[in-house]
């Protein structure tokens, strides 16, 4: 599913916020990333979704190379891939319904099919009542949650989350890790870099822990390891 190796990644600046990684994730896994700031974590599942490229090494999404896959066929591994950001990324002057539905028209899936998944999804996240609010009239975790439904919308076999809970309060952060654990449950691949202790040592899955760049620690139902 995903296989990365030997993988660098030095920026423009001069700064290296990756020095040498090897991970293997098997579909169905849900796994967390975490290290304190500076670590290398967004960069990493950056390089996951091809926001960034590797300076140096191998990365196989899925069957793809990324560092060496021709830009026009990059939008094609994003379908494979749901990304859910820390600050939501959604369009203010759109409904819920067409925040998610244009995940679909922008791969020109058919109208009639449309409607069903996008209420599907918001079925998931507890939000059909909320289809035609914009993202202004909604909570913070609502917005969330409008934001792994669009992820998710078409059934991509990955879902990377940066840091997804940061910007929540305790109580809603436990609902919006509970839908991505319903999601992980349909067999999608969970990627989740978090600062969250609380989450990873109450959620038991596997940590990766990244210091300087660098795979301290690889655990299966491991803890999160840091003071915060």
């Amino acid at each position: 599913m995903i296989n990365m190796k030997d993988v660098y990644k030095t920026y423009s600046n001069g700064v290296t916020a990756l020095n040498g990684i090897n991970i293997d994730i098997d579909q169905g896994e849900f796994v967390y990333i975490v290290g304190p700031s500076g670590a290398g974590k967004s960069t990493l599942v950056k390089l996951m979704y091809r926001e960034v490229k590797p300076s140096d090494g191998t990365i196989i999404i899925n069957g793809t190379d990324v560092k060496t896959i021709k830009e026009r066929k990059v939008p094609f591994l994003r379908r494979q891939i749901g990304v859910v950001f820390q600050d939501f990324k959604l369009l203010p002057k759109l409904s819920v319904y067409e925040n998610i539905a244009f995940a679909l028209e922008v791969i020109e899936e058919q109208p009639r099919n449309i409607r069903k998944r996008v209420m599907d999804v918001l079925e998931l996240v507890g939000l059909k009542n909320k289809a035609r609010f914009i993202p202004d009239e909604l909570s913070g975790g609502e917005q969330q949650r409008v934001s792994i439904a669009r992820a998710i919308v078409n059934h991509p076999k990955i879902v990377i989350a940066d840091e997804p809970t940061g910007n929540l309060d305790p109580e809603t952060s436990w609902g919006i890790m509970r839908t991505f654990e319903e999601v992980n449950a349909r067999g999608t691949t969970v990627i989740m870099a978090t600062h969250s202790k609380e989450i990873v040592n109450t959620i038991k899955k596997r940590v990766i822990a990244v210091e300087d760049g660098l795979i301290v620690r690889d655990e299966q139902r491991g803890e999160y390891g840091y003071e915060v």
